[in-house]
């Protein structure tokens, strides 16, 4: 090899080092970004019996179409996301289970996605499954009123715990 040929690939390595150093630097939680969601408890609370049948096949099926399960890996934790308040709540027809809410944007900046995401859990504390709810374009200040619908039986369902993610613009 030529200096010639040696610098320019020191030049090279040397510029992905420094373009790896700088994007694992974005993934670490500079300003207020990254890091392992926090989640919050919920109580699902008793459920009335009249309510708790489990969805018939069509409503299972409608239900399933719109349950959301596959979460957005661009999200973070994001300190500009309040989980205002959450709750389990039982809807007649297809609905079922669901979890229901509010967020809100207290930042300056819009964000681009907005992500619920649940956990829900059985009287054992085994893990029955992962929900979600997303919406996009969720402006500084503004609320969003979420449904998560969940695919367990009523009966099924002890608890939950929830938090929210986002991507910012």
């Amino acid at each position: 090899m030529t200096r010639s040929e040696t610098t320019s690939r020191r030049r090279l390595l040397a510029s992905l080092g420094v373009g790896m150093a700088t994007a694992a630097a974005g993934c670490t939680g500079s300003d207020a970004l990254g890091g392992d969601p926090s989640y919050e408890s919920g109580n699902v609370g008793p459920i009335n019996a009249s309510n708790a049948s489990s969805r018939n096949a069509s409503e299972m099926s409608t239900a399933s179409s719109l349950a959301q399960q596959q979460p957005t890996n661009s999200v973070t934790p994001l300190d500009s996301l309040e989980l205002v308040e959450h709750e389990f709540v039982l809807e007649d027809g297809y609905l079922g289970s669901t979890v229901q809410g509010t967020v809100t944007n207290t930042g300056a900046d819009r964000l681009q996605i907005v992500e619920v995401r649940t956990r829900i859990y059985n009287d054992a504390g085994n893990l029955l499954g992962r929900y979600l709810a997303s919406t996009g374009d969720l402006g500084a200040g503004d609320a969003w009123e979420f449904q998560v619908v969940i695919l367990e039986a009523p009966s099924d369902v002890a608890d939950y715990d929830i938090t929210v993610l986002g991507t910012p613009s």
